[in-house]
């Protein structure tokens, strides 16, 4: 099966199922704010690799959040 195929079968079925579509675009908002959180606090932290690789990898806010929480407080200052 090819990827346009796949790429067909997978909208099909969130076009059959409402649920899993809001399900879907609920992990897409959610994915994205924390997204967006975590690339603001790095940049305005100066840190450059922390930036890159939030951009880069797409965690469903798992890799953001652990970075908002554990990380990005290092430094702010008061």
């Amino acid at each position: 099966m090819t990827q346009n195929q796949q790429l067909i079968q997978f909208l099909q079925y969130l076009d059959a199922n409402p649920l899993a579509s809001l399900f879907f675009l609920f992990l897409m908002i959610w994915s994205l704010a924390w997204k967006g959180v975590a690339l603001w606090k790095s940049a305005r932290n100066n840190q450059t690799p922390w930036f890159i690789f939030l951009l880069v990898i797409n965690t469903l806010g798992i890799l953001e959040i652990i970075y908002i929480l554990f990380f990005s407080k290092k430094n702010q200052q008061a």
